[in-house]
């Protein structure tokens, strides 16, 4: 079920977690597994506010940066879920609400990134409008993710995919896809989810399985 949000409650500044090649799209659900000290209090401080933090991607995948530098777009999710462990970790899910621009990195007493952020290009991902695309348009870029996710030893429950709603699924795959950084960038920040399933059949059209040998999935 979508969860619902105004404009006006939308927050000007956001905690935020940046996870190299991970992207989570309004209107879809991901787990988390927490553990990193730092991203413990993140998600302690905000179970006890509004249960808001933002998903973005770093420009790097080097994991030896404390502060790399991040896109400009990331996405503002809800904590759905939660549980502790008994070794203290921390297992949420987080619902994809709103994406948002960054303006700004605030200068804060946390150990986690804090950023001021701006929705106005993104109120559309607050609407539940249907889009005008039918699974028909789409049978041959699922035919050919298929083929590269089962090359790669996924297995995806392509019926259990029909039976969701375009966006959420379009959505799901992208997030899931084994893409580059930037590829996944891309699709977060096309306007709609026709001009994303275009981007996704453009970035296809780039590559030949031999090249997925070469990819890392993370």
């Amino acid at each position: 079920m979508f969860l619902n949000m105004k404009k006006e409650d939308l927050p000007n500044k956001i905690p935020v977690f940046p996870l190299s090649n991970f992207i989570i799209f309004p209107k879809t659900t991901v787990p988390l597994n927490i553990f990193e000290p730092r991203y413990i209090d993140m998600i302690n401080d905000s179970m006890k506010s509004n249960k808001l933090i933002g998903m973005i991607q770093p420009k790097t995948s080097n994991i030896k940066q404390i502060k790399p530098e991040l896109h400009e777009v990331g996405c503002l999710g809800k904590i759905t879920s939660f549980r502790e462990t008994e070794d203290g970790r921390f297992l949420i899910e987080v619902k994809g609400l709103i994406r948002f621009r960054k303006i700004t990195e605030l200068s804060t007493e946390n150990k986690y990134r804090v950023l001021e952020v701006n929705f106005k290009d993104f109120y559309q991902d607050l609407e539940n409008k249907k889009e005008n695309l039918k699974f028909s348009d789409l049978e041959l870029i699922f035919k050919d993710l298929k083929s590269l996710f089962e090359k790669r030893g996924f297995i995806i429950n392509w019926k259990a995919l029909e039976k969701q709603s375009l966006d959420e699924t379009i959505n799901a795959l992208a997030m899931a896809s084994p893409f580059s950084l930037e590829e996944k960038q891309v699709l977060l920040e096309a306007k709609d989810l026709d001009n994303r399933k275009e981007k996704i059949s453009q970035i296809l059209s780039t590559y030949t399985f031999d090249n997925f040998d070469n990819t890392t999935i993370q």
